[in-house]
């Protein structure tokens, strides 16, 4: 059990360039990075989704939440909230609640909006509560990150974050990157540490 699963959820790719930066630090810290995402969700299911996606990440599997060290989960943010396709994944955890799946483990979250006040930090706080019902050891960054004092634009005590931007999703600032890093290896540390 030596893998941080980087689970996550994007639409547009923002969120998908944090969790890449996320897995990088995952791996700077001697640990592997497991990356996965889940399927959208729609109002109407005529068709279901493939059991794996065209291209990128495959979508996560419940075996991935039991063979993990710790977790760090990333959505867009959606009106201050997580987006529906993870917090659906996240409302079908029932067995994983009660037989203790994640307990003990460290996690960690992280969010992108297309606002400066798009409501990362609500989105941040409220993706830590189903991973506190879970038992697991919530960690977020700690001022010790200069990079919390200078960013002008993602970044946040609770997780890392970034502003996309209004239309094409714009690239990870330096700071951005940089704090999604550190995010990744800090869970990959306390996972490391709680081993």
């Amino acid at each position: 059990m030596h893998e941080i699963l980087v689970l996550y959820y994007s639409r547009n790719g923002a969120v998908a360039q944090l969790a890449r930066q996320v897995a990088r630090g995952v791996e700077e810290a001697g640990l592997v990075a497991r990356v996965r995402t889940v399927p959208p969700v729609a109002p109407v299911t005529q068709v279901a989704a493939p059991p794996v996606p065209a291209d990128g990440p495959p979508y996560v599997d419940r075996r991935d939440l039991a063979e993990c060290a710790g977790l760090a989960l990333g959505s867009p943010t959606r009106f201050g909230a997580m987006a529906a396709p993870l917090k659906h994944f996240i409302d079908t955890l029932g067995a994983e609640w009660a037989s203790g799946t994640l307990a003990g483990k460290p996690a960690a979250v992280f969010t992108s909006t297309s606002t400066m006040h798009g409501g990362q930090e609500s989105t941040l706080l409220s993706m830590m509560l189903p991973l506190l019902h879970h038992g697991m050891v919530v960690c977020g960054l700690p001022y010790t990150e200069a990079r919390l004092n200078t960013t002008r634009s993602g970044g946040t005590p609770y997780g890392a974050s970034h502003v996309s931007g209004l239309g094409d999703p714009q690239p990870l600032t330096e700071d951005e990157a940089h704090l999604a890093r550190a995010l990744g290896r800090r869970v990959a540390t306390f996972a490391a540490k709680l081993a």
